[in-house]
């Protein structure tokens, strides 16, 4: 599976911003899906996951409200809606994929793919 994340840009604090990740595998709705963020000098960490069918959801805490994971299995693309950005949402995003895990996955190292990466930093 290759991953393409776009999106990224900078944004002021309170602003918003979609994050996109296009993916090549053919059976994409048996795909869960991640985001994850990487900020500076600090480990990558789960953001929010999304099941291959796109019913189940999780979140991380200090996004909870303010971003939305969804996806279209049509268009092999799985997004993440940033809203209210903080200055401490700023780091590099990197969307990640677990195939055939049935179920939203939130562990790094079930992960099998990741995308390249799209920068976000948010302005105070």
């Amino acid at each position: 599976v290759q991953l393409q994340a776009s999106g990224g840009g900078l944004v002021q604090a309170g602003g918003f911003l979609r994050l996109s990740c296009a993916a090549s595998r053919r059976t994409f709705s048996g795909v869960e899906m991640g985001w994850f963020r990487r900020a500076p000098g600090k480990d990558r960490d789960f953001v929010a996951g999304i099941s291959g069918d796109g019913h189940s959801t999780y979140y991380v805490d200090s996004v909870k409200g303010r971003f939305i994971i969804t996806r279209d299995n049509g268009k092999n693309t799985v997004y993440l809606q940033m809203n209210s950005l903080k200055p401490e949402d700023t780091a590099v995003y990197y969307c990640a994929a677990a195939p055939f895990r049935f179920g939203v996955v939130i562990a790094t190292d079930e992960y099998d793919y990741w995308g390249q990466g799209t920068v976000v930093t948010v302005s105070s």
